[in-house]
This record gives C-alpha cells, structure tokens and sequence, in this order.
C-alpha cells in the first residue's frame, strides 16, 4: 500500500552525504541549543501545570522525534510557551490522563493533515490571527508568574486571566521581599546579558545558574524560605519515565476533541512557522507535510512517556542555525546532552529558585508581546485589526480553543469577503466591449431577447448576490441568457447551486441559459454534479461566437454573418490604415 506523501525525513537524506566536519558543527550546535533548551523546558513546564521534569521529557523524547522524522533540517521541537494555557485547562478539566489523550488525539490530527496533504494549506493561516493568538498568549503568561515573582502566598491560581488578576489583587500584603530580590537580579542578568556572550551560554541560563548558586551556596532557601523545584515539587528522579498507558473514559473523549483540536493547530502553525524562518536563513525549503508527520509522531509516542505537547521552537531553531547546524543530528545532539544532564545532574536541579524560572519565562513572553504590534494596528486595514483585535481579547478574557475558532472563522470571513469584492458581473453588449479577442463582442450583433454577463472572478457563494443584483438590474427577463465565464478559475458547491437554480428558474418560463469558455475547474465541478446534462451540452459553448450562434438556433433566427477579421475592425475603431489582409 502506497502512502499519500512518500514519508521521507530530513534526517534520511542528511545522513547521505554526511561528513566529519558536519557532525562537528552539529555538535556545537546542539550543544549550545541544549543549554537554551534546559531552562525554557522546565519553565514552560511549571507554567503549564506539570511537573518539572515533563519539560525535559518533552524537549528529549519530543524533540528527538521531531528531530528525526521531521521534514526541517535545523527544526529544534520542546515545549513552547504556545501550550501554556492550553495544558492548565486541561489539567484542570481532565486530570493528567485527560492531558495525555488530547495530546495523543492532536498527534494523530497531524499525522492526517501531513498525510493529506494539508501542510502547505495550514501555512497560510493569516497574520493577524496568528500573531493575535501569540501576543495573547503572551500575556497569559506574565500573569501566571507574578505569583512566583513576587512570592505571593497563594495556592492555587485560577485558570482564567481575570481570576488570576481577581486573586492577585487581594494577596499584595504576602509580597515576599527575599523572592522579589531573587526575581530583580535574575530579570537584570538575563536583560542585560552581552550579546556576545549569548551564543555561546544565553542569558536565561545565566540567570538561572547565577541565582541557584546564590540561593543554594549562601543558605537563603532555608534562611529566607525561597520558594524552590524541591520545596515546591521533591526531587527531580533521574532517567526517563516508564511507559503509562493512561485511564481513557469514553464518556469524556467527544469532549477532549476540542482542546486536541487546538493542541494540533497551535502546534501546526507554530512548527511550520518556524521552518519558515529557518528556510530564510538558508535558503532552504523544508517538506511542510513531511514536518506535519514528524511533528504528528512527536505527539502521538510522547505522552506515554511523560511529554506535554511538543511542537518547533523558533527561537531555539534560530540558534541552532546561527552555531552552525545544518542537518537533524543537532537535533538529536540536543536532545542526548539533555538526556545526559538529567541522568547526571538531576539532583541539583531541585535547588532551582522558582522565582528565577519565573524570570526565564517573564523574558520570554516580554518578546512574544512585542508591543509596538499593537502601533501598528492603526496603519492596518480596520477590517484586519478588528480580527487582530477580536482573537487577542478571545484568547485573553475567555480560552485559547474558543480564540482559536472564532479567529480562524473570522479570517475566512474577511478573505471570503475581499475575494468577493474583486469578483464582478457586468452586462455587455456590442457598444460597451471591452476585451481585444478574435471572440469578443467587437464585430457582432447580440439578437434582441438575448443578455450577456461577464463574470470576473470566483464563482462561488459571495458572488451569488451579485448575479441575482444584476438580474434585476437589467429590468427584463431575456428568453436566453448567456453567462461568459472565461474569468471564473473557481467554483464552489454554492456557485454551482446558483447556477442551477438559475437554470431551473429560465426553464421555467421556457428560456434559456448559455455558458461561454468554461474553464476545467467550474466544468468538473459541474460535469461532477451532472448539471452539464440537466443544462444541455450544446449549451456549453467555447467562445462568445459560438454562444450567440447557439442563441440565435434557440430564437429560430438565422445564422448571423461572419464579423470583419479583428485586425482590421480593431485597426478601423483606432483610426488607422492596415495593410490588406488575404
């Protein structure tokens, strides 16, 4: 059996023509990836609800798999701050085995959408929603770590951005002045860590090293009862998890569809877009589709083995591509050291100050807000910022699945409308022409009782209300009507339901309806429904000429007599003197 895309990985042709110079570069890069990847995979844990050591999972098993079947070269896969709020509703809802069938179900989406081919189409999910989801999701995030930043002595945060805001108003008195010390020195590191030092140990590792040593080293833990990983959730064990099948209750399961739904679109977009930015960099092309699998497999295999939702970093992908990457393997480089460092040093990884992971994740979601956006909004389309605008407050005040349908159906509203607007039908005759064609209107005489429409434009549900405007628009009901649709590329089912009824209605009333140069499109779609055979394939008619010779038969009028040749005629209306034509 034969696969709808031939399944192959990066990774497969990479290894072709590998070399020993390559694996040192790969190397490198994977080495300076992981030391980016540590901090962010923990933190993005934490934030999301799980445990610590689930980021690590995710960023070793996940971005391994991503790694090596996934359809980029230099692709780095791990949590991303995309799930954050995604994963705490469905804790919240669904408990940890709920966590692992919506993440099993969104990979087995992506593996469908890559075998079907969808890749490319998931690419193209417009600017303003996308950008709206992660500027919202952002700010979910800075709200989920005042708490830790601050030391507040709250429990449990709601999962709603104004319950938390709700809460939070109303434990200021529990500031904790030690934890915002520990905050304030890591956010200053890592914001004011050399550039030139960040490619080779990046601020938020810096940051997080330099509190831990300063908190453990110096007894301010249990001195100043600093929050830790260890206070907060024991020891980090060493080593991967076993395998865990989880509890599935079929009851809930039409019910989970929806937040794996979002767990594969988010991971979708934010893959693809990422692959995106590295092909800029190397003036690649990744597979889209092959990504899609890879990224699918990821998802389906991980959460057995402890991994949250796993999709391609972009920033960590950045800087794998800029230490020298050039093939998967840094992918995998990644992804052992990080394995290596959980078998080595798990232990100290527990005296990691909550409120500097809290710092990591501050930064991190300061650049995905990126508020001069928000500026820019004013020199956009109003339509497009009102969609930015709609998704943004969606993802905020409400939930991510709900921002994610309504800003996607929003998007197709608004392209469904300006294709709309581009689409047009007109009335034609010989004196008001227009086109320059041997089978144009030029030279010829439409018989009375005869409209012509030109129709420019896809066929399709917005441009329906135009024809029926137009219709009545001419004031008469001609015994045939012919559609010229040599400029319809597309039709869809309501385009062609249109034309039915349209046809059906002539019929009625014993008139006729001709189609002039059809294009392959809307003939399949029509030959598809048979309604070539209920319109009468003689009235399907290759160019306007045969179109009116084909009304005239209908009317019993005689034929009309063959126009001037269309060098001369044209030559004659522009007032020149051609040369005679034999």
């Amino acid at each position: 059996m034969k696969l709808a895309i031939p399944f192959k990985p990066k990774l497969f042709e990479s290894l072709a023509h590998y070399s020993r110079e390559q694996w040192r570069r790969d190397f490198v890069a994977g080495l300076n990836v992981m030391i980016m990847a540590f901090p962010l995979s923990v933190a993005f844990a934490i934030a999301s609800g799980a445990k610590p050591e689930q980021g690590l999972f995710t960023a070793i098993i996940g971005g391994g798999l991503i790694a090596a079947f996934g359809g980029s070269r230099v692709q780095i896969g791990g949590p991303t701050g995309a799930f954050v709020v995604i994963i705490d509703s469905i804790l919240h809802r669904f408990g940890s085995d709920g966590l692992v069938v919506c993440t099993a179900l969104a990979g087995a989406m992506l593996c469908l959408m890559g075998f079907a081919r969808l890749g490319s189409v998931i690419r193209f999910i417009p600017y303003p929603v996308s950008r709206a989801f992660t500027k919202g999701i952002a700010v979910l995030i800075l709200s989920s770590q005042i708490k830790n930043l601050l030391g507040l002595g709250v429990e449990h945060l709601p999962v709603d951005f104004l319950g938390k805001l709700r809460v939070l108003a109303t434990h200021w008195e529990t500031i904790h002045p030690p934890t915002v010390v520990v905050a304030l020195v890591s956010l200053t590191v890592m914001g004011f860590w050399p550039k030139k030092l960040s490619r080779w140990v990046p601020g938020s590792m810096a940051g997080l090293v330099l509190a831990t040593v300063a908190v453990s080293g110096f007894g301010l833990e249990s001195r100043f009862h600093i929050a830790t990983i260890g206070s907060q959730y024991g020891e980090i064990a060493r080593g991967l998890p076993s395998l865990h099948l989880p509890a599935v209750d079929f009851g809930l399961l039409p019910e989970m569809i929806q937040p794996a739904f979002t767990i594969a679109m988010l991971a979708a977009m934010q893959a693809l877009l990422c692959a995106v930015v590295t092909d800029g960099m190397l003036d690649e092309r990744h597979d889209s589709n092959q990504e899609l699998v890879g990224l699918g497999l990821a998802n389906l295999i991980g959460p057995v083995l402890g991994c949250i939702p796993v999709t391609g970093a972009v920033a960590r992908s950045v800087v794998n591509v800029r230490s020298g990457a050039g093939t998967p393997v840094a992918g995998l480089v990644h992804s052992g050291l990080l394995l290596l460092l959980l078998l080595l040093a798990a232990p100290l990884l527990s005296h990691i100050p909550l409120a500097a992971l809290s710092a990591v994740l501050v930064v991190s979601a300061y650049r995905m807000v990126s508020w001069r956006q928000f500026l820019r909004l004013t020199r956009w389309p109003f339509s497009d910022s009102s969609v930015f605008l709609a998704t943004f407050a969606l993802t905020v005040l409400t939930n991510l699945t709900l921002a994610v349908e309504v800003g996607v159906v929003l998007a197709s509203l608004l392209m469904v409308k300006r294709i709309s607007e581009t689409s047009q039908i007109t009335a034609v005759d010989e004196s008001t022409e227009t086109e320059g064609s041997q089978h144009s209107l030029i030279g010829r005489r439409v018989p009375p009782g005869v409209l012509v429409f030109r129709v420019f434009g896809a066929f399709f549900f917005g441009v329906v209300d135009k024809l029926d405007d137009e219709l009545k628009r001419a004031k008469q009901e001609p015994d045939v009507l012919i559609l010229r649709v040599r400029k319809v590329l597309a039709m869809d089912a309501t385009g062609l339901q249109a034309l039915e009824d349209l046809n059906a209605k002539l019929r009625s009333k014993n008139k006729h309806l001709i189609l002039s140069a059809a294009h392959t499109q809307p003939l399949l779609v029509m030959e598809k429904a048979g309604f070539l055979d209920r319109l009468g394939r003689e009235n399907v008619c290759p160019h306007i000429g045969a179109a009116l010779a084909r009304a005239r038969v209908i009317l019993g009028l005689p034929p009309e007599p063959e126009p001037e040749p269309f060098e001369r005629l044209r030559s004659r209306i522009d007032g020149t003197n051609p040369r005679p034509i034999s």
